[in-house]
C-alpha cells in the first residue's frame, strides 16, 4: 500500500509525517475536480489566499455600484 503524498503549499515539500499535514480547504479547477490544499502544520498561518480572485471580484462589485441605473427615455 502506499502512502498519499501530500505537499505543502507554503514551502513545496513533500509532508512525509501524516500527522504533520493540516487540510487548508479544496481548490476548484477550470476542468477537472480540483485538490486538496495541505500545509505542514508550523506552516498553516502562512498560506495565503489566491489574491486573483478576490481582485475579480473587487472589480465586479466596484462596477455594480457605480454604474447608473436605466432610466426611461435616457441614454444607455
Amino acid at each position: 500500500m502506499t502512502a498519499v503524498l501530500h505537499i505543502c503549499r507554503a514551502c513545496d515539500e513533500p509532508i512525509t509525517d501524516s500527522d504533520d499535514a493540516v487540510y487548508l480547504g479544496h481548490e476548484e479547477a477550470m476542468s477537472g475536480p480540483g485538490w486538496d490544499v495541505w500545509a505542514h502544520r508550523d506552516h498553516a498561518d502562512l498560506v495565503v489566499p489566491d489574491p486573483a480572485p478576490i481582485r475579480v471580484l473587487a472589480r465586479i462589485l466596484i462596477h455594480h455600484a457605480t454604474r447608473q441605473p436605466n432610466t426611461p427615455g435616457g441614454t444607455p
